[in-house]
């Protein structure tokens, strides 16, 4: 019985597999796809090592540490041959600390394909002979080289698959495959994958496995862009990066489900970021119609109209001899605007160049710089209601100064508010910006400042509208205090903004104290300005003094501000409104193919604290019991995501649907393909796109 079961158990009895080779941390052997060896057919041969666990061994790039393993393989008796090229799998990427490693851990088969050749002076029906020497490096908290020799004896005879046979199955699987997409690569390490396959719901990660040591930095995080028919990665070229030259390695995608995909591509080298492979002279002209229209419509958002409110007065106030100011001042302000948008493109594209994960109205997520622009809107609306004043046509009715900078100031600021706001069809233009090389995005965001200052330079040079505006008189003076308070009420929601983004008592507190030392320090500069030559001059200077000191109190808070930590538990917006609706969940990627593949339909809501349009939305159209109605009817779920505070997830979701900014809804039906809604919605847009995507499926 003994001798019995110890035939069963060797493992030539099992399959073709040569004796065991045990060292400390590994048991290696040789094995074969096929029991036998057949004429004009290559064999498949391996080196199964089993690791001891916590350890691993090396890809051929190791990453940052380590070697690769060399395998030699020979064939002697009725045929002959030798290889050394090992059929890598796919590696793991194994981080540790500051360094990346490329490696293989568990049970690891290293196949290699060996080509035979019949020796004529053998005879046919004999054997063969494989002789394998292997060496390999095995890492843990130390590194230890290991190396062995293998022997296995195969016979000659028809194809017989060995029990091994399913590991190489397994290790094929798992291998890359020929690429079927294009690849291009740019000197700054900007890798892009053109395909009809890749849609941002085919994967949800990739990253890029450089074939050679030394071409990029490895522990860098590669940032991706998934976009339908595009994959964009962002990798740190390393002393070795093949600039001007074919970058090979391993594209890995990992689709929704955990599943893994690698495919060995060759990205050509080019200057720029090539464009997507649908891109065309339509598709620019369509991106710049988008862009334009989106500045148009910047002008009608509650912090930039009464901007330009106050600019049309002074046209409204200016004679015929003062024309030629006025269209000189309307130039200054336009050239503010294309300036102030140009350098916030610029800022944009070239924080994402280098990994940053950003959108439009990035500014608005940090607490500190919406503090500063409560207190900026505040100090324009007491000037507005005449509490202190300053001269030049930005701010007041005055048209006798025309200062150069004043202007330009002016449509730099208009820029800045109206950064918050993405604007019908600002959506697609800001996407195509920020996907396409920097000079069309340059391009896009020069024509969506056009758009901007377009409406004022048409009043400042086309007669026939100034005609229309009404006749100067008292009325203008309570229109400018008027228009004191949508700044007023734009510096409450900058204040409820920053009260969400920060710890709530300290950052209310802190913006507050802020606010009445900025009006305190209004108050005594319009006194000093309100003060009569008969007054004794040292009066005035120290008003004057007094003011700039609490100003400078005001900065004084800005260090203890911004050194607020994030409150994680705070009331935000989306948990609020989850816990008042029972058909709202918060968003997550997961979340959403969960009830996706359980046969839901999901309506995604991507809002922020500091969207206007999205909180008008929500108040107008996604609360409106037409639409609750629509939702419970159909069985719909409203995922809503918060990108008040900056999150990475919600980013790389806007990116993956080809959008840079907020508001964003997509209605991802329980059969069929998703609805992308427009960024202005109504009840019956939403109602009309279930019930119709609904009977569709029917």
């Amino acid at each position: 019985m003994l001798v019995t079961c110890w035939f069963f158990l060797t493992p030539s009895v099992f399959g073709k597999e040569s004796s065991f080779v045990v060292t400390k941390h590994t048991t290696a052997s040789l094995i074969t796809y096929t029991n036998t060896i057949t004429a004009n057919k290559p064999l498949l041969v391996g080196i199964y090592l089993r690791l001891a666990q916590g350890w691993h061994t090396y890809w051929r790039n190791p990453g940052d540490a380590g070697d690769p393993a060399n395998i030699t393989v020979t064939a002697q008796g009725a045929f002959n041959g030798s290889t050394k090229t090992i059929l890598w799998p796919t590696p793991l990427r194994i981080r540790e600390g500051n360094f990346m490693s490329y490696a293989y851990t568990g049970d690891v088969l290293l196949p290699l394909l060996l080509s035979l050749t019949p020796d004529p002076h053998e005879i046919p029906k004999r054997e063969t002979t494989l002789k394998a020497h292997a060496h390999w490096i095995v890492c843990a908290q130390l590194c230890i080289p290991e190396e062995a020799n293998f022997t296995l004896t195969l016979p000659t005879g028809a194809e017989q698959p060995s029990r091994q046979a399913i590991l190489f199955d397994d290790v094929a699987r798992a291998s890359p495959k020929p690429s079927p997409y294009q690849a291009t690569v740019t000197s700054r390490g900007i890798l892009t994958i053109f395909g009809k396959k890749i849609t941002p719901y085919a994967f949800t990660d990739a990253w890029f496995l450089p074939q050679e040591r030394g071409q990029i930095v490895n522990a860098t995080p590669q940032k991706s862009i998934i976009r339908q028919g595009s994959l964009v990665l962002h990798l740190q070229p390393d002393t070795a990066f093949p600039k001007n030259k074919t970058l090979t390695g391993v594209l890995v995608l990992k689709d929704y489900s955990g599943h893994i995909k690698a495919f060995n591509i060759s990205a050509q080298p080019v200057s720029t970021l090539p464009l997507p492979q649908k891109f065309s002279l339509y598709h620019l002209i369509e991106l710049l119609f988008c862009s334009f229209a989106g500045g148009i419509m910047l002008n009608l958002m509650p912090c930039v109209f009464p901007i330009l409110a106050m600019k049309a007065l002074v046209l409204v106030r200016s004679n015929d001899t003062e024309q030629h100011h006025q269209r000189l001042a309307a130039l200054r302000y336009s050239a503010g605007v294309l300036i102030g948008f140009i350098s916030l493109g610029s800022l944009i594209m070239g924080l994402r160049t280098v990994g940053t994960q950003i959108g439009w109205g990035f500014q608005l997520q940090s607490p500190l710089f919406v503090t500063l622009m409560c207190w900026f809107l505040f100090c324009i609306a007491l000037n507005f209601l005449d509490v202190f004043t300053i001269s030049g046509p930005s701010f007041s009715l005055s048209t006798h100064s025309h200062y150069f900078w004043n202007d330009i100031v002016t449509g730099l600021l208009a820029v800045v508010v109206a950064s918050p706001c993405t604007a019908p069809f600002m959506g697609v233009a800001l996407a195509g910006a920020l996907t396409f090389s920097p000079l069309i995005g340059l391009l896009i965001f020069t024509t969506l400042g056009i758009g901007m200052a377009l409406p004022f330079l048409l009043l400042a040079y086309v007669q026939n509208l100034a005609k229309y505006l009404p006749k100067p008189g008292p009325w203008m003076i309570y229109i400018k205090q008027f228009l004191a308070f949508p700044l007023f009420a734009s510096c409450l929601w900058l204040l409820w903004v920053a009260t969400l983004e920060g710890t709530q008592g300290t950052t209310f507190l802190f913006v507050s104290s802020g606010l009445l030392f900025l009006s305190f320090a209004a108050w005594l500069y319009g006194l000093s300005q309100r003060l009569t030559d008969n007054e004794p001059h040292w009066l005035a200077t120290t008003l004057r003094g007094l003011a700039v000191l609490f100003v400078i109190s005001s900065f004084c808070l800005l260090p203890a501000l911004s050194s607020q930590p994030l409150e994680q538990n705070s009331t935000s917006l989306q948990h609020k409104n989850i816990l008042s609706d029972p058909h709202v969940e918060p968003f997550s990627q997961q979340r959403l193919e969960t009830l996706h593949a359980s046969g839901k339909s999901v309506l995604v809501d991507i809002t922020a604290a500091w969207c206007i349009t999205c909180l008008i939305n929500e108040h107008v159209t996604l609360n409106a019991p037409s639409t609750k109605a629509a939702l419970a009817q159909n069985n719909v779920i409203l995922l809503r995501g918060d990108w008040t505070r900056h999150n990475p997830a919600i980013t790389a979701f806007l990116h993956q649907h080809g959008r840079e900014g907020i508001p964003f809804y997509l209605f991802v039906p329980a059969v069929g393909k998703e609805v992308v809604l427009p960024q202005i919605l109504t009840p019956s847009i939403i109602i009309q796109t279930i019930t119709s995507t609904s009977h569709n499926t029917r």
